[in-house]
């Protein structure tokens, strides 16, 4: 049942899974490679190699300045003696202005604002070469970011990673009949629960988009639900069920079906044939009541159809009768007349539940008609036969979601027994293949 969609909603899984480890570890590897890079590779001096430089020539300029005014040993006369003080001080004055020049370059400072050509450009170049380091120091620490993030479970996912697999998804639920506004409400669910989302050591990418599908496909098919079981013991009694639908989607079998489910809880029930316009419409449902010995209220072809439900009302409260279950005419939901007629019921009658019954296998076609059916007649809740021939799965995930009223039965074959309870949690462990 619905392996079709199981096949495509596992491929998403290994995809988004493929997608977001490759990456990081691609990341890994590369954050691995430059380490090794750096490591092998000599310290870069570039830095301080010039500024050195700068030391030294400033340091040399400084000593020939200080060199060139060598004073005679034996000054011939006073004007020499005098001007021999004069010419040092500058000397001095030169040197120790050179020195402040080269240590200024060697710290990384501006030159000073005299500063000759030499000496500015070995600056800049010295400022370049550090803002290279910083630049390449900053590429290698996102990168040893990254790697670290993989491997100590931080972000493993990321909106670029999801694009393609999103898209693979939403063409696969189309493909599988699901509504196309609920086929982008899971997608939705899914983008909001993945990107940016975290890993614990234990858990694996896999884990996480099976985590993130659980949760949109229940948010979905979850809608409305109720407990069926208690509220059928705790109604009044007689509680009165009617089905519709249109023509061969199995309601007549269904009601039969719910009539053993019925039994088996111990609650009593009796059929009503309000399909009083198709030929044969008797006959198939008295059979289902002699085989499960049911009684069976029926009136003559053409009759009306509130009528005959009425009557097995007034039948059950006289017997002591704990369920009635009434069928319908199969009708279009463009059929005002036989419209009419359910709302006519809806007046005489006062139905406890409306359930619609249609095919799995119907798809698309089952999700509109549930819709257009429930703003006529306003539908309780949803039956679907033929479950276990659906490969697809898209009117049981759709039905819900569009009408706000919950699956409650899949008919699952054509004995009496083969009807199982919609569970939501359990369907969508079906189409996750979980506890498998």
């Amino acid at each position: 049942m619905f392996d079709g969609l199981k096949k495509k909603l596992d491929r998403f899984r290994k995809d988004v899974e493929d997608t977001a480890e490759e990456k990081a570890e691609a990341a890994a590897a590369e954050a691995d490679d430059d380490a090794v890079a750096d490591a092998e590779t000599p310290a870069d001096d570039s830095g301080a190699a010039e500024p050195a430089a700068v030391e030294s020539d400033s340091e040399e300029t400084a000593a020939s300045t200080s060199d060139t005014p060598e004073p005679a040993s034996e000054p011939s006369d006073e004007a020499h003696s005098e001007a021999t003080p004069v010419e040092t001080d500058d000397s001095e004055d030169t040197a120790t202005d050179a020195t402040d020049a080269a240590s200024e370059s060697a710290d990384g400072a501006d030159a000073a604002e005299d500063a000759d050509g030499p000496e500015s450009l070995a600056s800049d170049a010295a400022k370049a070469a550090l803002a290279e380091q910083e630049a390449d120091d900053s590429s290698s620490a996102g990168r040893l970011k990254r790697a670290a993030a993989f491997a100590t479970g931080k972000v493993v996912i990321e909106e670029e990673d999801l694009e393609d697999p999103l898209w693979e998804l939403e063409m696969a639920l189309l493909q599988s009949d699901v509504e196309m506004q609920v086929a982008e409400e899971i997608l939705d669910t899914i983008r909001d629960k993945l990107v940016g989302e975290t890993r614990k050591q234990v858990q694996s990418t896999g884990q996480l988009v099976e985590e993130a599908l659980h949760d949109a496909l229940y948010e979905v098919i979850s809608v409305g639900q109720f407990d069926f079981d208690k509220r059928i013991a705790e109604a009044d009694k007689p509680v009165t069920l009617i089905f519709t639908g249109i023509n061969g989607v199995g309601k007549t079998t269904t009601i039969a079906k719910l009539a053993r489910y019925f039994e088996k809880q111990g609650l009593s029930t009796v059929l009503a044939n309000g399909d009083t316009y198709r030929a044969g419409a008797n006959e198939q449902i008295r059979e289902h009541a002699d085989a499960l010995d049911k009684k069976l209220i029926a009136h003559e072809q053409g009759g009306d159809p509130a009528a005959v439900i009425y009557d097995a009302v007034e039948y059950a409260e006289a017997h002591d009768i704990d369920v009635v279950l009434g069928d319908t005419a199969g009708r279009l939901h463009t059929s005002n007349d036989l419209m009419a007629q359910l709302e006519k019921i809806d007046r005489v009658v006062g139905p406890d539940l409306t359930i619609f019954v249609d095919e799995a296998v119907a798809g698309q076609d089952a999700v509109e008609r549930s819709r257009k059916f429930n703003e006529a007649a306003a539908i309780d809740g949803a039956i679907l036969t033929k479950a276990d021939a659906d490969s697809n799965g898209g009117a049981a995930i759709s039905i819900a979601y569009v009408t706000g009223k919950p699956i409650l039965f899949l008919g699952v074959g054509q004995g009496y027994d083969h009807l199982e309870r919609f569970d939501p949690e359990a369907m969508v462990e079906r189409l996750l293949g979980e506890g498998e």
